[in-house]
């Protein structure tokens, strides 16, 4: 009876607010309506009128700096983003990601397309479950999570940014960001069926992140991660053509034919990456990529006892050591002082009908850049060209565009 007669009590008040609405009208409420966009009273207001007016005016896209607990991953233990930091992680958002593809793309590119939340987090975030870091996410291709955001240096002209600042920015923040953007992408226009069909055995969604950096390039992907998932691989494709160092790329494609060799015709085609890539310096000694050695690894099966080898580069030898539980002796196989002498002459021609290695990476770029270009309108080494040439001069960008605001 109770809800029977709220029902009609509703009704009933409906009818009146209609009759008399017919011989009444509104006039302006005796109350101030009107919310401003950005709250004046507020400490942090100058900078949430920057954000404001290049963020949410041009792209309608929100920046929360300010520690949004409902928003987080719960089964991590986070920390807010320093305020000052998350300062100079906007501008350089602004700088290093939207104005390279409005660059190139147009107006309207990252109005239409750009993510509509970007949130911060000051920590890192380890999962105790795989004993993995996360580096970011993203939600339904509207909200990119950054982690880690407290462990930027923060820019003072006495303490300008260096390449290996710029480094360790790519890997914590930029690269999880051209990682999402791409999901973001790909989930609009999908990413071509053949790219699954390279290495269609080798992706393993439960135990990835045991594989070790020589076995994932000799596998032919370009990062762990990437092995998890196709999805996962052609978006890490993507993100690590822009944003790996020059010494990452070398890192990878001399893991990627240490074991496996390369088919015909492969080598002439490294050299043409290696130009795509704009990575200069292969006839230069003090290059890190013209000095290492190779190892003969011997693996002994903690359990079984079986001996198994390979050849690992000595700046993954560490890398191979943390991936394992297994006995690992090591000795130098060969030395080189060049990159060419390695590829020209150690590394072997291998026909085999199976792709992996460094065979099964050229594909993948080959189909990811076809992709970019004929769904897009944008050339991905072009992007990274771009993105390079803007963080060799980011600091002459901070020094003369940017303000960091203290809370007043």
């Amino acid at each position: 009876m109770k809800k029977a007669i709220y029902i009609i009590g509703i009704a009933a008040l409906v009818a009146a607010f209609s009759s008399c609405r017919s011989e009444d009208d509104f006039t302006e409420s005796i109350f101030d309506t009107t919310t401003p966009a950005v709250d004046e009273s507020q400490a942090t207001y100058p900078f949430d009128k920057w954000l404001y007016d290049n963020f949410v005016v041009p792209y309608n896209t929100e920046i929360q700096y300010k520690f949004n607990f409902p928003a987080t991953q719960l089964s991590y233990q986070l920390t807010p983003s320093d305020y000052k930091k998350s300062q100079l992680l906007a501008h350089f958002i602004k700088y290093l990601f939207y104005e390279v593809y409005t660059k190139y793309a147009g107006e309207e590119f990252m109005k239409k397309y750009g993510p509509r939340i970007f949130h911060f987090i000051g920590s890192k975030a380890y999962s105790p479950t795989t004993e993995t870091e996360t580096l970011g996410y993203a939600s339904g291709g509207v909200k990119i999570t950054l982690i880690s955001v407290n462990g930027m240096k923060l820019w003072t002209p006495e303490d300008q940014y260096t390449a290996a600042d710029m480094e360790l920015l790519n890997k914590d923040q930029f690269h999880t960001m051209h990682h999402e953007f791409s999901h973001i992408l790909h989930q609009t226009k999908s990413y071509p069926v053949n790219f699954g069909q390279i290495t269609p055995g080798d992706y393993d969604g439960r135990t990835w992140q045991e594989r070790d950096s020589v076995k994932s390039h000799g596998l032919g992907f370009v990062t762990q991660y990437g092995s998890s998932a196709t999805y996962e691989d052609f978006v890490e494709t993507l993100s690590c053509t822009i944003t790996d160092t020059d010494c990452r790329w070398m890192n990878t494609i001399i893991d990627a034919c240490a074991n496996g060799g390369v088919k015909e015709g492969d080598k002439e085609l490294i050299y043409v990456l290696i130009d795509s890539l704009e990575i200069a310096g292969l006839d230069e000694p003090n290059k890190p990529w013209n000095n290492f050695k190779i190892l003969k690894e011997t693996s002994v099966d903690s359990e079984t006892g079986e001996e198994s080898v390979r050849f690992v580069p000595d700046f993954h030898q560490r890398d191979a050591r943390e991936h394992t539980e297994n006995t690992l002796r090591f000795e130098t196989e060969a030395e080189f002082t060049s990159f060419r002498d390695y590829l020209d002459n150690w590394v072997k021609t291998d026909n085999a009908t199976t792709t992996s290695g460094m065979n099964a990476i050229l594909k993948k770029l080959e189909v990811a850049t076809k992709w970019y270009t004929e769904k897009w309108g944008l050339h991905l080494y072009e992007i990274r060209r771009e993105v390079k040439a803007r963080q060799s001069r980011v600091n002459d960008y901070v020094n003369e565009e940017v303000t960091i605001y203290e809370l007043n």
